[in-house]
């Protein structure tokens, strides 16, 4: 008779639940409430789909709290597999010598197939190095985009603009006449700079828009961007434009309720939006663009965040998030995000299957953020990488909230902005020598 011992027995349980173990990964992320609903389901999915990887989403508060949290667990040695990353905060990111693995390098070596041009041309350089070589994974990416009260227009008797001309010659007027605040906007940031900026096709920064190099400096201090400003607050000043404050709700919220007729704001509000019960039809089409400017207005940046795979890690553990993220990628995946929360979907066979599927003929604001990120490229509209953004954005809703407040006047905030930006840029240059 053949007898185990203890020891062997126990090392044969042992080697038996190792090879049929899952490897488990973590995932920080900043989506609260609905939106973290639907990444729940992503990673309850992806767990069910197969039997070698778990991922665990775990919700680390806001973007900025997300970053910061996930800095602080990096310099401890206990980073997650995967965090979520602000468009703002990418530079601190990709800039920190040896936190992250480069999306693409990480596909490629564990044996998943990769082309950047399988993403659409709005996405695919955000994130990316200076030689195009994509670091983030983009995930809720999101484009600002023009929706406007259908009921309000009509009764006005104009059509959405399709030029800030146009807006403040013939829209304001008459939606003003017909008993509504012609307009208002969330992220003055976003919208009002850096979306400007790449729809006119106008350089952001020096250093190709920082990514060739962190001795950056910021060109917001233009004649274009101080031009447009000036016309925000003679709009405001006529009643043609209300700001309710720097929060993104403040301002939402007077559009939903039906005072505001035209609201610029996220193409990843559609879903929430669809969800309300607004007391008019609404509908969605391009950001305006300055005639005067450009005849050839061009894509926007996108907004939103990225994924990052977290350096530090073991190899199946890497395997496993570069599994994730193959998965996550799918078309059914991306056109399911796209469906239940209004970001865009990253690739373009997801767009091609929400497509065939009727989904834009069933709602045609959902395909205005997409479409408009795959308008013309220009030579300044890939995205911007500049490090402590985030600080800088608040030194403009600070300047800008002057502005509206008539605490100070357009020159004097622009050249505030571009004195306290300049700044932060040459701070943040010296933490990367």
């Amino acid at each position: 008779m053949i007898r185990f011992s203890f020891v062997s027995t126990a090392a044969l349980i042992l080697a038996a639940n190792t090879a049929f173990a899952e490897t488990e990964i973590t995932w920080w992320h900043a989506m609260g409430g609905a939106l973290g609903e639907t990444v729940n389901q992503i990673a309850t999915d992806f767990n069910a789909s197969q039997s070698d990887y778990k991922i665990t989403p775990v919700f680390k508060g806001r973007y900025e709290e997300t970053l910061t949290a996930g800095i602080a667990a990096f310099r401890a040695g206990e980073q997650p597999n995967i965090m979520q990353v602000f468009d703002a905060g990418a530079a601190t990111v990709i800039g920190a010598k040896g936190a992250t693995i480069p999306v693409q390098d990480l596909l490629t070596e564990n044996g998943v197939n990769f082309d950047i041009n399988d993403y659409i041309s709005g996405v695919r350089y955000f994130y990316a190095d200076a030689e195009g070589k994509m670091i983030g994974m983009p995930f809720n990416s999101s484009s600002p985009i023009m929706y406007f009260n259908t009921d309000a227009l009509a009764k006005a008797g104009v059509e959405a603009p399709k030029t800030w001309e146009e807006f403040e010659t013939v829209t304001a007027p008459a939606l003003k006449e017909a008993g509504y605040i012609p307009l208002a906007q969330s992220h003055s940031p976003w919208i009002f700079v850096e979306n400007f900026v790449s729809r006119h096709n106008l350089p952001f920064a020096t250093n190709d828009n920082g990514y060739t190099g962190t001795d950056t400096k910021i060109l917001v201090n233009s004649p274009e961007l101080k031009m447009h400003w000036t016309n925000v607050k003679e709009w405001q000043d006529e009643g043609f434009y209300a700001w309710y404050g720097a929060s993104w709700d403040d301002n939402q919220a007077p559009f939903e309720e039906g005072k505001v007729a035209i609201w610029l704001g996220s193409s990843g509000s559609f879903g929430g939006l669809m969800k309300k019960d607004l007391p008019f039809e609404f509908s969605a089409t391009y950001l305006p663009y300055w005639e005067e400017i450009t005849t050839e207005p061009k894509q926007t940046f996108i907004g939103g965040a990225s994924l990052f795979a977290m350096a530090g890690h073991p190899a199946e553990e890497n395997k496993a998030t570069a599994a994730f993220f193959q998965y996550l990628t799918s078309p059914e995946v991306q056109y399911m995000w796209h469906k239940e929360t209004g970001y865009v979907p990253i690739t373009t066979a997801a767009y091609e299957l929400a497509k065939a599927d009727g989904h834009y003929d069933r709602f045609p604001a959902a395909e205005v953020g997409i479409q408009q990120l795959s308008l013309p490229a220009g030579e300044y509209t890939k995205g911007y990488r500049m490090g402590f953004y985030p600080q800088i954005r608040d030194v403009m809703n600070r300047e800008f909230g002057r502005i509206l407040s008539n605490e100070t006047d357009v020159e004097a905030a622009f050249s505030t902005i571009e004195t306290e930006s300049n700044e932060l840029l040459a701070r943040f240059a010296l933490t990367q020598n």
